[in-house]
């Protein structure tokens, strides 16, 4: 007799147990390339003395605020990347605001007392953030880790998938060979994530698996299916890093898995067909 689970046990569990047992080796804060406001502190900027944001950029803005939330210091170069859409139904445009931390956590790892052993677990941590900027309220939300490897920044796309009247965020994340896909709904101003599931995993080995995403009508409201389609993975190079390296996903039109969403539980729910 089919019954309804929240979450898949096989796939949706395995993301969240390798989440955890990664961050049994815990790896703290940051440092990566890219800009750099050119502030002359070198201690911690705190938010009480950040300027009316109304007078910055949202670059601006974002990367003093992301300094005095996480306690970067002003010093650092920080390695972040800024989407925009709307995002909730204010008509408002807003935005998401992806951190990674990749040469701290490079450097914390050869302090450490085995960085071989952290380099082969993908150097897993927290080094990888991303913020929600309220476009209606001008503000920027707390830091939302996502336990993943820093070696590969976030990346992040949009989909209507609630509502066609703005977009849902899909973030994917690395964890050693395999690469998973959270997808965040925004309500009362604050990101809550509705879904997860991989994106591929077993690169580089004899076992692999591999999916793509499609959506359609809701079955028991607005918000759409999501139907987990079977793929298949690319091989890995000769040489390659299977910690690092971004296959290809070819998709094969073929149902694995459909999810839909229930209003009263907050989340994605399929069928057990054990």
């Amino acid at each position: 007799m089919n019954s309804l689970k929240i979450v898949n046990k096989r796939y949706l569990g395995c993301a969240y147990l390798c989440v955890v047992k990664k961050l049994l080796y815990p790896l703290l804060f940051v440092l990566a390339a890219c800009q750099n406001d050119a502030i002359d502190a070198t201690t911690p900027v705190q938010e009480e003395q950040l300027p009316t944001k109304g007078k910055q950029s949202l670059a601006q803005y974002a990367e003093r605020m992301m300094r005095a939330k996480l306690g970067i210091q002003a010093n650092e170069q920080l390695d972040y990347k800024i989407y925009k859409a709307q995002l909730d139904p204010d008509g408002i445009e807003d935005a998401i605001i992806t951190l990674n931390r990749k040469d701290f956590a490079m450097k914390e790892a050869m302090a450490s007392p085995n960085p071989a052993k952290r380099a082969e677990l993908g150097f897993m941590g927290n080094y990888n953030y991303f913020f929600f900027f309220d476009g209606k309220l001008d503000m920027l939300s707390p830091p939302i880790a996502i336990p993943s490897s820093p070696l590969l920044p976030l990346n992040v796309t949009f989909e209507n998938i609630s509502s066609e009247d703005y977009k849902d965020i899909l973030i994917d994340f690395r964890i050693r060979n395999a690469s998973y896909k959270d997808f965040y709904t925004v309500s009362n101003h604050t990101p809550r994530r509705i879904f997860q599931f991989k994106n591929f995993d077993g690169l580089g080995t004899g076992v692999t698996e591999a999916y793509h995403f499609e959506f359609g009508a809701g079955s028991y409201g607005p918000q759409k299916n999501i139907f987990v389609m079977e793929a298949q993975l690319g091989a890995l190079p000769q040489g390659e890093d299977k910690n690092t390296f971004v296959p290809s996903i070819k998709p094969i039109e073929k149902i694995k898995y459909t999810f839909f969403y229930l209003t009263k539980e907050g989340k994605y729910a399929t069928l057990d067909q054990r």
